[in-house]
């Protein structure tokens, strides 16, 4: 996202465009996930494990509710599925 007036540029929007759009090519249904990335969430599972703090398609920043570690996890669009949790070392 780049936005001249508040001086911000992300640097990441480029790669983060080809994720999403490799992502959402090849959306794949819960057990090819499962097979792929092991865990997955619905949006109701995600909400129950994780809190979300942010997100910047097609990741979305959380914090997992047993144990307060923060990390990130990758989402599709359709069918709308959370995978490839990504613990931040902090």
């Amino acid at each position: 996202m780049h936005n001249e007036a508040d001086g911000y540029h992300d640097e990441t929007e480029a790669y983060r465009r080809a994720r999403q759009a490799e992502l959402n090519s090849a959306a794949a249904d819960r057990a090819n996930l499962v097979q792929q990335y092991g865990q997955v969430w619905s949006t109701e599972e995600l909400g129950t494990d994780f809190e979300v703090e942010g997100f910047m398609a097609p990741y979305v920043i959380v914090v997992r509710r047993s144990d307060g570690q923060r990390g990130s996890l990758e989402f599709q669009d359709s069918p709308r599925y959370y995978f490839n949790f990504v613990p931040y070392i902090e």
